[in-house]
C-alpha cells in the first residue's frame, strides 16, 4: 500500500448507495485491497430519505459531519441529531433509519469492509410510538 492523497473536489462525485445523496471516494479502498473505505457524502439538495429502518453488514462505520445536519433514530439510543462536528460509531448491525438531513449535508463515512451489504429490517419491537414509522413527522 502506497500513500494516498486526494484534493478537495467540488465535482468528483457520483451516485452510491441512497439515492438522496452523492459520493466522493476518497481512495482508501484502492489503497487497502477493500479491507476499508471511506468517502465523502453530500446531500442532494431538495432530495430526502425514505425513512426505512435498515442495518449495514460491516465490521466497523465512522461518521464525522463536516457542514449541515442529519437526524437519526437508532434502536439503542433513540433519535440523535448531529451538527457540523458530531461523530457516530455505529456499532456493526445496529437496526437505524435518517429521519431527515439538511440540503447542506456532507460528512465523511469510514467503513470496513469498503463493500458491504444495507438490509431494509422491520423496526425494533421496543421503538417508542412516536419513533414508530406509521407515527414520525
Amino acid at each position: 500500500m502506497g500513500t494516498e492523497v486526494r484534493h478537495h473536489d467540488r465535482d468528483g462525485f457520483a451516485t452510491g448507495l441512497r439515492a438522496f445523496f452523492e459520493y466522493r471516494d476518497l481512495g482508501v479502498r484502492g489503497a487497502t485491497g477493500g479491507r476499508f473505505g471511506a468517502h465523502v457524502i453530500r446531500a442532494i439538495p431538495g432530495r430526502r430519505t425514505d425513512g426505512s429502518w435498515h442495518r449495514h453488514r460491516l465490521d466497523f462505520q465512522f461518521v464525522v459531519v463536516l457542514s449541515g445536519e442529519v437526524t437519526f433514530d437508532y434502536e439503542d439510543i433513540g433519535r440523535v441529531t448531529l451538527r457540523a462536528g458530531s461523530t457516530v460509531l455505529q456499532p456493526p448491525l445496529i437496526r437505524h433509519r435518517e429521519v431527515g438531513h439538511s440540503d447542506d449535508l456532507e460528512l465523511i463515512e469510514i467503513t470496513s469492509p469498503a463493500e458491504f451489504e444495507t438490509e431494509t429490517v422491520d423496526p425494533p419491537w421496543d421503538v417508542p410510538p412516536n419513533l414508530r414509522p406509521e407515527t414520525a413527522r
